[in-house]
């Protein structure tokens, strides 16, 4: 099966890309096991690189694989400055400790030992960290945010452009940083160093402050945030239904994670998903937005949220059913060993480079 080339009337939705993501993020959830968070994180990049445009959001991924090896690094700094409950027998380092009265002492030190157990034990949990933040940057790189705003319930039309004006304020920051250290870089000027840094963060300042003006206006221009008048029984019942609804998918996903919930979990998420997608349908009606060639979920767009829904699945079964095998103890010290069938579950993730619409030759990266 080859998949076409992208047009604007087979593009992928937008929130498959956030579904496929989702997943891989759940599944990096349920281990700290290096190898399978290490092959989570491959899968992600290797779908990026094959389906990722030019536009400006596509190139923040590389900032977001940077900020996690930012957070494994700061893990394991702070695992040598404060300490960590994790016992150990392999001393490598034993720095100069500050004393701490009694009552500030409970689990945290400054200084002393430093062995391999706490080390590797920082190491897995910052891991796990930095490969939610990679799958989240992938979503950001291949999902237009624009398009996904079109496809929100009218009902979540405001507090969506909210979450969209968030989401691109990184990617938007990433592109004019690089533009200005290219600006800088061909005009002969340093690109490093604290006072370049100053020299590059005043424009993009400026940038951001134009952009937030330019997106007031047109919000203002297209008539945002003016609703139409509805009976006040459809408006409290829309807010009871909504409530309720957010209220049991709550209590059912706290159910389907305790061990002692498992009975009525599920059935109380379900009638609390339903609950809420009344209320979502009841409280479009205040909405007066209309929509112009609306974005259709094909078959291309199950296949890559499935995919990813199917990682997190078998992961969640593998972590009930070998929990050694994803979550590699560290005393005593043993070397994590790669599960086969968790392992390839993770490779169906891959799916997506291969069925969704391949960017054209001019804009791919």
């Amino acid at each position: 099966m080859v998949a076409p080339q992208a047009r604007r009337g087979n593009a992928l939705h937008a929130g498959a890309w956030w579904l496929w993501a989702l997943g891989l993020a759940t599944a990096a959830s349920r281990t700290t096991n290096p190898l399978l968070l290490g092959l989570i994180a491959g899968v992600a990049g290797y779908v990026v690189a094959a389906r990722r445009t030019s536009a400006p959001w596509a190139r923040s991924y590389g900032a977001f694989l940077k900020l996690g090896l930012f957070v494994i690094g700061l893990r394991l700094l702070f695992s040598v400055l404060l300490g960590s409950p994790i016992p150990g027998a392999h001393v490598l380092l034993t720095l100069p400790e500050l004393p701490l009265p009694a009552w500030a002492a409970q689990g945290i030190r400054i200084g002393g030992r430093v062995t391999a157990e706490q080390l590797i034990f920082a190491f897995y949990d910052g891991a796990k960290l930095a490969t939610l933040l990679v799958c989240i940057g992938a979503a950001n790189a291949l999902a237009n945010p624009a398009r996904l705003l079109k496809s929100l319930p009218a009902a979540l039309y405001e507090a969506g452009v909210a979450v969209v004006v968030a989401m691109t304020f990184a990617p938007n920051m990433v592109a004019d940083v690089a533009r200005l250290r290219t600006a800088r870089r061909l005009r002969g000027r340093p690109t490093g160093g604290v006072k370049a840094i100053l020299q590059i963060g005043l424009p993009v300042l400026e940038g951001a402050l134009e952009r937030s003006v330019a997106v007031a206006a047109s919000m203002d221009a297209r008539g945002y945030g003016r609703t139409a008048q509805v009976p006040p029984a459809v408006r409290h019942t829309t807010n009871v239904l909504t409530l309720g609804g957010l209220l049991g998918m709550c209590a059912g996903t706290y159910g389907l994670l305790a061990a002692e919930g498992a009975a009525y979990g599920l059935p109380v998420l379900l009638i609390g998903l339903f609950l809420a997608l009344a209320g979502l349908r009841l409280g479009g009606r205040r909405s007066i937005r209309t929509r112009y060639r609306p974005d259709r979920w094909g078959w291309r767009a199950w296949l890559v949220a499935g995919s990813g829904a199917a990682v997190a699945a078998v992961l969640i079964h593998a972590a009930a059913v070998d929990p050694d095998a994803l979550l590699p103890g560290v005393v005593p010290l043993v070397s994590p060993t790669l599960p086969l069938w968790p392992a390839a579950a993770i490779l169906i993730g891959l799916l997506p480079a291969f069925v969704a619409p391949v960017p054209p030759k001019e804009t791919a990266l």
